[in-house]
This record gives C-alpha cells, structure tokens and sequence, in this order.
C-alpha cells in the first residue's frame, strides 16, 4: 500500500547485539521532527511507526471533514526556513489530505523515510541497568538495544471505544473516527448515527448531514463551538508567511498559546460600553481568538469569563430557532472555555434539518447495541453506519499501551495508574534516559498549538541526550525531588484556573471508573514553561541525577 504514492519502508533488520544510540517511537510531527534533530546531531537513530505511512494523528484521521483547527500559517515545522520558502498551503484551516501531503514531503526532503520502520508497533521497553540500554521489543519478534528512546506516541492516538453492550454484534459499518478506513465508508443515502459531540463529532456531522438518509446524534455533554472563517491563501498570504517567518517563529514560541495573537486587554480595561464590540470583532475573525485572546483574565476572573460565556450564548442561539433544540444544544453547567473548544461551519444549522435528529443522552442513555442500531432507555434507532466520535485516553493512553519497565524493573503503566507524574512532561524519575512528549504536565498535553509545542520539547530531548554524550555519562533522569517540585508547580498554576476548577473536563485524566482525576494540561502558559526548561538545561540540569 502506498501513501502519497510513496512505498513504505519496512527498514533494515537491526540485531539485538547492536546498540543504537537512540529509538523514537512514532511518526507523527512530533516523532518526525526528533527524528530529524538526532540525526542532525549525528546519533544513529531507528524510528518505529505502527502505520504504514507518517503523519501521525493525520494519517489515522480521515473521517469526514477532517481538518486542523489551528490557523495559517501557524501549524507546521519551525525548524526550517527552507520547507516555509517551499510550502504553498491552499486555505487557512487544510484538511487532512493536505496536512498529510505536507508531513510526507517533509519526511523525504529530509530523507528520514530510510529510518523508519513501518508497520511495527513497540510493544515493550524495559531498562537494562547493567549495560544501561534500553531493549525495545516490536510485535514483529524484533529486539533492538538503544542508550536513549524517546516516545512520540502522541496524545491523541489511543481511541477510547465505550464498551456498549452487543457492539460487536452490529451488522453494519462501524468505527471509530481516529480508524477510519482509507477507501473511506460511503453514507450516501444511509442511516448514520453518531456517538460524540467534541471537536471531531462536530466536524464529520455538519459534513455529511447533506448527504445522509437519516442522522441520528448521541449527545452526552452539549458543547460551545465557534464558526470557522476559512478563505483561500494567495501569493500575497505566502509571500508575507515567508517574509515573517522570524519575527512568527519568535513570536509564536514565546507566545501563551502557540499563536500570534495581540495581547489581550485585562477585563476591567475594557469599558462596559465597548465591550460586546470587542468581542463581535474577536468572533468575526473566524479562529480559536475567541478562546484565547479575548481578556487576559479570562481564565482566573469570574467575571471576564461569565461576560464572554454570555456572549457566546448569545451567538450561538440566534443560530438555533427551535427553543427546545436550543436548550440541549447550548451548554448552560459549564463555562466558555474550560472545555476544548471546537470550530465548525455550519453545526448548528444542521441540527434543523428534518433528517437530523438530536438524541439526548443525559435523557435516555445507551443501553446498548444491537445488529440493527442503537437502543438507548427510551427507544431504538435503526442504523447502517455508527460512527464513534468518542474521544481519547488523552495524554497516558498511548504509553501505557507499551509496557515500560525501568529501574529495578519499575512498571510506569502501574506507577501511573497510582501517581501520575511527569517532570515537565518529558521525563519520569526511575526511567533513566527515557524521554517523551506530548505527555501530561507540559502544555503540548493539551493546550497548545502542536507544532510549536514539540519544537520546543524535541529541541530540549534532543540538547539533553546532546549533554549527556558530549560529557561521557551515561544517563540522566529527573531526581524525585524535582518531579516533586514540578507537580508542585503543575498545581499551583492550572488548578486555580476556571478550566483547572472543571471537574469533568477532557483536561482531566478518566480513570478506569470512568471519574475524572489529574488536571493533565499545564496552564502556566508556554513563556512560563520555557523558562523553567531553559533554565534545567541552562543549569547543568541540576536537580537531574546524571551518572
């Protein structure tokens, strides 16, 4: 099978008696960009991708309306003048096919492809205290020894299917968004029900409500969402992305977020009279500002926060005629933006269409599946299709997958289930030159635009392995002090915020129960966490145990 009309590489069997200097497990942005950062370095470096094709979260993504909801020209490498002088994007918001074109130019402008093993997934990763390897095991019987691994697993790469009773019995095409087939499923004229309102469920129902026969949505929490402006890139947008391409990159990594957005005026600056104004114009730009850059006390005073849920209330009712339809589609327990806030074109609108119906599952819960449909308390909803949109095991899920066992045969899988802790999201004490991202306690966990968030965190993996081979040690690994102090931290600024005080939020790890615990986003902004890896590796990283 081909990806872009590109063959995968299998790559070179390695023996187990070779030691590498370092693993990267996965191909996404994040694995592509470390991957390259350990070569440049000169390390000799194998990465490990269980699909057939790089790009991650946007090879496995291709449901219906796929596409990125950070804007141009903010979502891409920063690590190369050259691939910004030779990108053309066509829109503000690419879909999927584009982004996943864009990740495989990348990977052979580069020539990384060689180095990546397709079609493998890791299985196990256990330390060798004696020879100070790692051994990494696939489910292909391989094992190879390296120094360093780094895991790039990505936080959304490990669905999370509710295990209604009888799904399996279904008789119809199901699955869930993050699997969705390559040759695609057709729902032209078909019965489709939907499980899910986040982020994608939005984005694949106002796509295919059109096309359907009869779209039924399970609803288990409404959710704000803000409409997306996506006009055509000009020469005119290129030229200025590449003229600005130092004064954005300065910009964007120092920025809260990962965007360029101007500074916010604190709430009590604005005067009430000019207040909804600034909003309107913030609304009508069409991106994720709304969220972000509306009040710079937006996330830690009541007030600026209730201000801006009104106001977004009020957009999104004038949207919705049927006052009951209303009432189960506008939230009204939870505030604007302690929750992931999706954007979408048209999402509202379809829920008035006479062959879209709106199943409330706070009303009448799923009770189970069978080879016809959906049952849920109250009745049953005949289906062709059943997408699950239902999200998943965000942050951990995709490492604990992985059987990681580190000094004195430590399970971080089971160190995790009983005290999930990071320090800076990247290393976990007891795991000596174990490295990750995208992992909680950082903000690329949750709250951040990705690729400048895996920039950052790539760079410092990479300058800390760098530190270690260039003084002739053999390890690092972050001291149970300095984890301390990092969790300490972690809580003292996310947990005070509006989002960190919401208790059922995405931002929260689910434990088995199903309850909400850790707050895994860090909230302390991306200037904040910069610093505080800057200086760790400013430092001699002290506080680190280095032998």
């Amino acid at each position: 099978m081909s990806v872009n009309g590109v063959q995968p590489h299998r790559g070179a069997e390695t023996p187990a008696t070779q030691v590498l200097d370092a693993i990267v497990v996965g191909a996404g942005l994040g694995g592509i960009y470390q991957l390259y950062r350990l070569l440049k370095d000169g390390l000799k470096v194998r990465a490990f991708e269980a699909a057939d094709g790089v790009g991650g979260v946007w090879y496995w993504n291709r449901y219906p309306g796929a596409r990125v909801d950070s804007h141009f020209p903010h979502y891409q490498f920063w690590f190369s003048k050259e691939l910004w002088d030779e990108t053309d994007w066509s829109e503000t918001f690419p879909a999927q096919p584009e982004i996943e074109h864009y990740v495989n130019h990348v990977v052979d402008k580069f020539d990384l492809r060689r180095h990546i093993t397709f079609n493998t997934r890791v299985t196990s990763a256990h330390f060798d205290e004696k020879s100070g390897t790692w051994q990494i095991t696939t489910d292909t019987g391989e094992v190879v020894l390296a120094r360093f691994v780094v895991f790039n697993t990505g936080g959304l790469s490990e669905p999370k299917i509710p295990p209604f009773p009888g799904h399996e019995t279904f008789a119809g095409a199901s699955c869930h968004t993050s699997h969705w087939p390559k040759e695609g499923i057709d729902l032209a004229g078909k019965r489709v029900a939907v499980i899910g309102t986040a982020a994608t469920g939005i984005q694949v129902i106002q796509t295919i409500a059109p096309i359907v026969a009869r779209l039924t949505v399970f609803q288990r929490t409404p959710n704000y969402a803000v409409p997306i402006k996506n006009p055509k890139i000009t020469p005119t947008d290129l030229k200025w992305m590449r003229d600005s391409f130092d004064e954005l990159k300065e910009k964007a990594l120092w920025s809260r977020g990962g965007f360029v957005f101007p500074d916010p005026p604190m709430f009590k600056d604005v005067p009430e009279s000019q207040r909804d104004d600034h909003l309107r114009k913030i609304w009508a730009s069409g991106n994720l500002s709304i969220w972000g850059n509306t009040f710079a006390d937006f996330q830690i005073n009541p007030e600026a926060n209730a201000y801006v849920t009104n106001f977004v209330r009020e957009r999104i009712g004038e949207r919705i005629k049927d006052p009951a339809l209303a009432k189960k589609l506008i939230p009204s327990d939870y505030a604007f933006g302690t929750r992931r806030v999706p954007l979408e074109n048209g999402y509202f609108e379809s829920f008035s269409r006479d062959n879209v119906t709106l199943v409330d599952l706070r009303e009448e819960p799923i009770t189970a599946i069978d080879t016809t449909g959906v049952n849920t308390k109250a009745k049953h909803y005949d289906a062709d299709v059943i997408i699950y949109a239902t999200g998943f095991d965000s942050g951990v899920g995709s490492i604990n997958r992985i059987d990681i066992r580190g000094i004195g045969g430590r399970s971080l899988r089971d160190l995790w289930g009983r005290d999930l802790r990071t320090t800076v999201g990247m290393q976990v004490h007891g795991f000596p030159n174990l490295f990750m991202t995208m992992a909680p306690f950082a903000p690329a966990a949750a709250i951040c635009n990705v690729p400048v968030c895996i920039d950052q965190q790539c760079d410092w993996i990479a300058d800390a392995i760098g530190f270690v081979r260039s003084r002739g040690l053999k390890s690092i690994q972050p001291s149970a002090q300095t984890e301390e102090a990092w969790m300490t931290h972690h809580r003292a600024v996310s947990e005070p915020t509006l989002l960190g005080q919401n208790k059922n939020s995405w931002y929260r790890r689910e434990g088995p129960d199903g309850t909400k615990r850790e707050l895994i986003a860090y909230l302390g902004g991306i200037p904040t966490y910069r610093r505080a890896c800057d200086e760790m590796k400013a430092s001699g990283y002290r506080g680190f145990e280095l032998t």
